[in-house]
């Protein structure tokens, strides 16, 4: 493989991913806006977010059979054209209802983004190359997750929150540019017949929706009514089917068998508890900034530059150092300083100080994250066959944005119901929690560091 190219599959790697976390963040700061136009309060911002994550989480790991039995590139192209096509849906979607519904569909086609764009970079670097191409792509798709409610918040205060949709069309064309510069067989996974676990599929799928739709609307009409309970028993007995079908399924879309790996098992652990506080923290910081301290949403996502700055100047770097020495005490102290963050928040009062009270909290927040991220991902899939690289790409990241799915359905009952200090508290503790717990993991479970030698080379693009 030359340079040249080696170069051009990082960039489309970084740009596929950068195109779903910037979706997935930018709208963090549009939620009052939105909800002000559409109506529906706590549960529409809810329904956005998790509508989202929903589609997915429960189908990225159904993308990453796919990418590994199809080839990369096809998927990859597919869902930048759905993407595109679903964000332009959001953007002009005339009521709450077709908001929430292009939300779910704009997750189907991230979930065919983020596994085959990782799995491009496993593909093409081996050993610590690997591991710093990795810490490029953490560095750069962690500016789109966290320069998402600076971008967002511009615009919403600016243009309306409609634009903040319908401006990652332009990423998701460049990217589709770029994909057409690499050979149209490059990194074909599996050979042989496409195998689709439709009944895993379909068991993912209701598994997750039925818990969600219990804990967002059990909030609005009561978690005694007969439509919440049977949701909330039939979404957990569906998660037990779809295990046990996993388990003997000829072809699984999440292969048990890859949970036998020490370090993919304790990575995918400490992702539970790591992406759960994440995902809840981002997502409160911009609501806190705007509706307890009444300030524009630019402000609210101006606040979170200071996260992108750090992961911009360190993530390549915390990369190739996790790669020489182990992922150990990355994963164990990152979380730590991220946890250290949240807990300053806890100095919030009325009003609100927020170059105070949150800002220096958000700076521990993100140098935290920019430790752990790189040696977390590295650790997952520094040990799983080149060919099995996006399904276990996959299952990483869906068991991450399922985390932040399920946390951030529990949002209405941390606070209570309404958003104020005293809900934002009981938020703060529960994700230094969780982040404390992530570290232990770490901490206990990865007490032999991985093989850290260069793996044999993966196959070249077009070499097949």
């Amino acid at each position: 493989m030359t340079v040249d190219r080696s170069r051009t599959v990082l960039l489309v790697a970084i740009l596929a991913s950068f195109v779903a976390f910037l979706d997935g963040s930018i709208v963090t700061v549009a939620l009052p806006a939105l909800a002000r136009e559409l109506g529906g309060g706590v549960t529409l911002q809810q329904w956005v977010v998790d509508a989202y994550l929903l589609t997915l989480g429960s189908l990225m790991l159904l993308a990453g059979s796919l990418s590994d039995t199809f080839g990369r590139l096809r998927i990859l192209t597919a869902g930048l054209i759905g993407f595109g096509a679903t964000s332009l849906l959001a953007a002009f979607a005339p009521n709450a209802e077709l908001l929430i519904a292009a939300r779910a569909l704009q997750g189907i086609a991230g979930a065919l983004l983020v596994p085959s764009s990782l799995a491009l970079i496993t593909a093409t670097f081996t050993g610590a190359a690997m591991a710093k191409a990795i810490g490029t792509w953490t560095a750069w798709t962690g500016v789109a997750f966290l320069i998402g409610p600076l971008v967002g918040g511009g615009l919403v205060d600016t243009l309306g929150w409609r634009w903040v949709f319908g401006i990652v069309v332009i990423p998701a064309a460049v990217t589709l540019v770029l994909v057409t510069r690499l050979p149209r067989d490059a990194h074909r996974g599996v050979d042989g017949d496409a195998h689709i676990d439709v009944p895993g599929a379909i068991l993912g799928v209701l598994g997750l929706a039925g818990p969600v739709f219990a804990l967002i609307e059990g909030q609005r009409i009561g978690f005694d009514e007969p439509l919440v309970i049977a949701a909330l028993v039939g979404g957990l007995a569906c998660l037990v089917a779809f295990v046990l079908w996993e388990r003997r399924a000829a072809h699984p879309m999440m292969p048990l068998r890859l949970f036998r790996v020490r370090p993919f098992a304790v990575g995918n652990l400490a992702t539970v508890g790591i992406y759960a506080s994440v995902s809840l923290g981002t997502l409160m910081i911009p609501l806190v900034v705007q509706e307890i301290g009444h300030l524009p949403a630019t402000v609210s996502g101006l606040v979170t530059l200071p996260t992108t700055l750090i992961s911009l100047a360190l993530s390549s770097r915390i990369g190739a150092l996790a790669g020489r020495i182990g992922p150990r005490p990355f994963m164990t102290f990152g979380p730590l300083i991220s946890a250290t963050g949240f807990l300053w928040m806890l100095t919030v009062r009325e009003p609100l100080d927020v170059w105070w009270q949150i800002l220096p909290g958000v700076v521990l927040f993100g140098l935290g994250m920019t430790v752990t991220v790189t040696p977390l991902t590295s650790t997952v899939l520094g040990e799983i066959r080149p060919a099995e690289a996006g399904i276990a790409s996959a299952v990483n990241n869906a068991i991450s944005r399922v985390a932040g799915l399920v946390a951030i359905a529990f949002v209405g009952v941390i606070t209570g119901g309404m958003l104020d200090v005293a809900g934002f508290h009981r938020v703060l503790v529960v994700v230094a929690v969780l982040l404390v717990l992530g570290s232990a993991v770490s901490a206990i479970g990865l007490r032999a560091l991985p093989n850290l030698k260069e793996k044999p080379a993966a196959t070249a693009p077009g070499s097949r």
